[in-house]
């Protein structure tokens, strides 16, 4: 039973990311989707434990999903959790140079393959960071984003403003 990982930070979750996990679970008997803390981003708008709450609530009607979270190197993860492969969505041609090393880095770590998924056309421009952008200055990011994920968006933001001292 071929076991995939598709890793990420998911911080916020945004319907490019689902259309990778949707994807991958049709080719896969079963698809952890990992929740990560990357130290080399910024604050999170989220923390783990919304990120994990978020893909939880959007991917339950997939019965070969499990959602999991992991620090550390994700060679490590995969190896603990027996994976074969690791899912790597892709959005334009910046992605595979970056993604690149890593996959090779991965494969001489714990000898897992990389499997790219290029995106779907609708959603290669959407990243998590420009989302967060977008939102944060007023723009519409509905069409981006699940419902949920919008949902949480917008109490986080009211809660923010609330903390704003006022002038």
């Amino acid at each position: 039973m071929p076991h995939a990982v598709y890793p990420g930070s998911f911080d916020p979750l945004t319907n490019g990311h689902l259309d990778v996990i949707r994807r991958s679970a049709a080719v896969f008997d079963r698809l952890t989707v990992a929740v990560v803390v990357n130290p080399q981003k910024r604050e999170p708008m989220f923390t783990l434990e919304e990120r994990y709450a978020m893909l939880t609530e959007c991917t339950n009607d997939l019965r070969n999903i499990e959602v999991a979270d992991f620090r550390g190197l994700l060679a490590d993860f995969v190896k603990e959790i027996g994976a074969d492969v690791i899912v790597k969505g892709l959005r334009v041609i910046s992605d595979f140079e970056s993604e690149l090393s890593t996959a090779l880095m991965n494969r001489s770590l714990s000898d897992v393959d990389t499997m790219f998924l290029m995106s779907d056309a609708r959603y290669s421009f959407v990243s998590s960071s420009l989302i967060k952008e977008v939102f944060l200055l007023g723009g519409d990011v509905s069409s981006y984003v699940p419902p949920p994920v919008l949902k949480m968006m917008n109490a986080r933001h009211k809660k923010l403003r609330a903390l704003r001292p006022t002038t």
